[in-house]
């Protein structure tokens, strides 16, 4: 089972998509900073979803605690550099569907 971490604000419902796909997902409150990342699972899982362009230290924070881990941004707006090179996918949700950005989430 493909396991997902949400940071930020699930506004455009990818959540319940991917729950929907089969995905064990799970949220990290507040600022996403390393404790609600922990406390989320992040260590076990295989996706980390940022949702919001202002988490985007939750990136690193991630990859540190597990380097494995996949990184989706699906949010408007721009990412920062410093963040850019450890996303694998940067999606704009008025360009993309949750529903079609979870069956590919699921399907990897």
């Amino acid at each position: 089972m493909t396991r997902a971490v949400i940071a930020g604000n699930d506004v455009s419902r990818l959540g319940d998509a991917l729950a929907t796909e089969g995905v064990d997902v799970t949220t990290a409150a507040g600022t996403a900073n390393r404790d609600a990342l922990e406390a989320a699972g992040i260590a076990e899982a295989d996706v980390l979803v940022v949702t919001e362009m202002r988490l985007a230290t939750s990136i690193p924070v991630a990859k540190e605690l597990n380097p494995d881990v996949r990184v989706v941004v699906y949010a408007e707006g721009s990412l920062p550099d410093f963040a850019r090179g450890q996303a694998g996918h940067i999606l704009d949700p008025k360009l993309m569907d949750p529903d079609f950005v979870a069956e590919e989430v699921a399907a990897a």
